[in-house]
């Protein structure tokens, strides 16, 4: 079973640090990573940056496909209007049907905001209580979904480079 986890950050270069903390996670082998990106939003800025870690990525990455979607949905489709209404509702629709429901995209759109970051990893195997104390030092709150088999296997069909 794969899980889309968010480790938000209270400042914007958290995220950003935490990378170097999820490399040596998966040298232990303490977690798995399929794919990973980081999504960093200074102040005053009316959007965020992103970026897909490649360096972080498994043999079996998305590609960014899956991330710009799931981060136009979480960030970007509020601010571009009723003409892509319908359109972004199809989209959500085919997130929902893959495990990534509204729940979970309005709880990242409301903690993600101008002066955070987050570190958003696919990933498998992982022993979540020593994940969550190498990650203690940052301060990060965890926002996570798990994706059944089937589920995980959806998103790689649809989004596979």
């Amino acid at each position: 079973m794969g899980t889309l986890t968010v480790w938000k950050f209270d400042t914007a270069s958290g995220a950003d640090d935490a990378t170097d903390t999820l490399r040596e996670l998966a040298t232990k082998n303490l977690i798995t990573i399929h794919d990973a990106a980081t999504v960093r939003w200074e102040e005053g800025k009316k959007k965020p940056k992103t970026r897909q870690l490649n360096n972080l990525a498994g043999a079996g990455a998305m590609g960014g496909a899956f991330w710009g979607m799931l981060f136009g949905m979480i960030f970007f489709v509020p601010l571009l209007g009723a003409a892509i209404g319908a359109a972004s509702g199809a989209l959500a629709g085919s997130l929902n049907d893959v495990g990534i429901d509204d729940g979970f995209i309005n709880r990242v759109r409301d903690q993600v905001t101008p002066g955070t970051s987050a570190l958003f990893v696919m990933s498998s195997d992982a022993v979540m209580d020593k994940v969550s104390d190498a990650f203690s030092s940052h301060r990060p709150e965890l926002i996570f979904t798990n994706l059944s088999d089937e589920q995980e296997s959806a998103i790689r069909e649809v989004f596979a480079d």
